[in-house]
Formats: structure tokens, C-alpha cells, sequence
């Protein structure tokens, strides 16, 4: 899977320093499955995706849904696990993170978020 760095242009932060970039069926189907926490500056972009579920998660996370522009359309802070999450039927994929990282970084809807390659 492609890491990328996940950056919050309107704020200056960075959201994720290894974001796993899920573009495929197989990588959208496991997503974050089989782990057990993420790393500070972990996180993984599920695209297409216009919602997730949490059912088999260990631990909550962050959503941010994404426009095909990067911008910010919904947020939803520390979605539990066997959970799902509201639809955002305009997002083009959603960029999960470890819970409590969007209020971390001040992340509000209408932000806009950069994918940009790794070293």
C-alpha cells in the first residue's frame, strides 16, 4: 500500500505523517481490520468511500470525509468500534485517523486536506 503524508493546508498541521492510501477493493475491504491501535501519525484514506463501519475494530478513530478537492465536508471524532458512520453521500473517500487527532489539529469542515508523497 502507498504512504502519503495527510496535511491540513488551511491550518498548517499535519493530520498524518504515514497515511496508507487504500485505492483498491482489496485494500478498502481490510482497511484498518487486524489492528489494534495506530500509531501517532498513522491513518489510512479509504477511496471511493462515502461512509465506514467498525465492525471488528479494537479501537475509535477520526473521520474526516473529503471532497474531490481535499475539502473537508463532515467530521465525526472518535467513532467506537461496531459502529457505523453517517453517510456523506458528496465525499469522494474518507481519511481515517487515531481518535482525537482532528481536534488535535483544530480540523473543521470546509479545511482543506493535501495528499502529498513521501520522501
Amino acid at each position: 500500500m502507498t504512504l502519503v503524508e495527510a496535511v491540513n493546508v488551511t491550518r498548517g498541521t499535519v493530520l498524518g505523517s504515514r497515511v496508507a492510501w487504500a485505492g483498491t477493493s482489496q485494500t478498502r475491504r481490510k482497511g484498518l481490520l487486524g489492528r489494534t491501535h495506530l500509531e501517532p501519525g498513522e491513518g489510512i484514506y479509504i477511496v471511493p468511500s462515502q461512509w465506514v463501519h467498525m465492525f471488528g475494530m479494537k479501537f475509535p478513530i477520526d473521520l474526516a470525509f473529503l471532497a474531490g478537492d481535499g475539502r473537508v465536508l463532515a467530521v465525526q471524532h472518535e467513532l467506537r468500534p461496531n459502529r457505523l458512520s453517517r453517510p456523506v453521500f458528496r465525499a469522494e473517500g474518507v481519511l481515517e485517523l487515531a481518535a482525537g487527532r482532528l481536534r488535535e489539529t483544530g480540523t473543521l469542515v470546509g479545511d482543506r486536506v493535501e495528499f502529498r508523497d513521501l520522501p
